[in-house]
């Protein structure tokens, strides 16, 4: 289960390419698994080592914290092409809580929310001040919608209403369905109750 998602301070990381699509953050060959774990050591993998798996000094992605570095800053269209849920669990298993861009491809946000990480959609001059500003202390407020950094002024932003409140509480859908067993239960008891009742004579 994912870790709740309220309020996430952390500097961030900022790649500027556009349409970086999801065989860039995790390619077509380590889709062999179904577990969620493990996939941080191959994300951005064409990016970080070279043909015979030895590491590439000069790419950013291994020269950083990734627990002091949990916001990425993106270019626009991030997460386009094909749709695989192994994006977002690559970018979370690596350390990463939370993506900013000036849009995200629809299938890529439908999977990060259903995976407990977090895509926020912001416009333009934010963009490009957080671009110019990079690892700069940035607060991603889900509570409150809102990202602030420095001294600028908060800048909203949404998030669907039922994919936000399973980030508040740390569920996927299947957990929130767990939770909210015993009303469900007693939802389809009444209804049983009242199929069975005799017609009024």
């Amino acid at each position: 289960m994912p870790e709740p998602l309220k309020v996430l301070t952390s500097r961030t990381l900022v790649l500027t390419q556009a349409n970086i699509d999801t065989d860039q953050i995790i390619p077509a060959r380590f889709l062999t698994t179904t577990e969620t774990t493990g996939l941080g050591q191959k994300a951005f993998y064409d990016w970080r080592y070279e043909a015979d798996g030895s590491a590439r000094p000069e790419a950013v992605l291994n020269r950083i914290d990734p627990a002091e570095h949990r916001i990425l800053v993106a270019g626009d269209n991030f997460g386009c092409g094909s749709s695989r849920e192994h994006a977002p669990w690559a970018l979370y298993d690596y350390g990463f809580r939370a993506v900013i861009s000036t849009s995200i491809a629809d299938i890529f946000t439908s999977n990060a929310l259903k995976n407990g990480f977090l895509p926020v959609v912001v416009d333009q001059a934010t963009w490009e001040d957080l671009v110019a500003n990079p690892e700069q202390v940035v607060t991603v407020d889900l509570e409150a919608g809102e990202v602030r950094r420095g001294n600028h002024a908060p800048v909203a932003f949404t998030v669907e209403p039922f994919a936000r409140q399973c980030l508040l509480d740390g569920v996927d859908t299947l957990g929130w369905l767990q939770k909210h067993l015993p009303d469900i239960e007693q939802y389809e008891r009444t209804q049983s109750e009242q199929a069975l009742a005799p017609e009024p004579a």
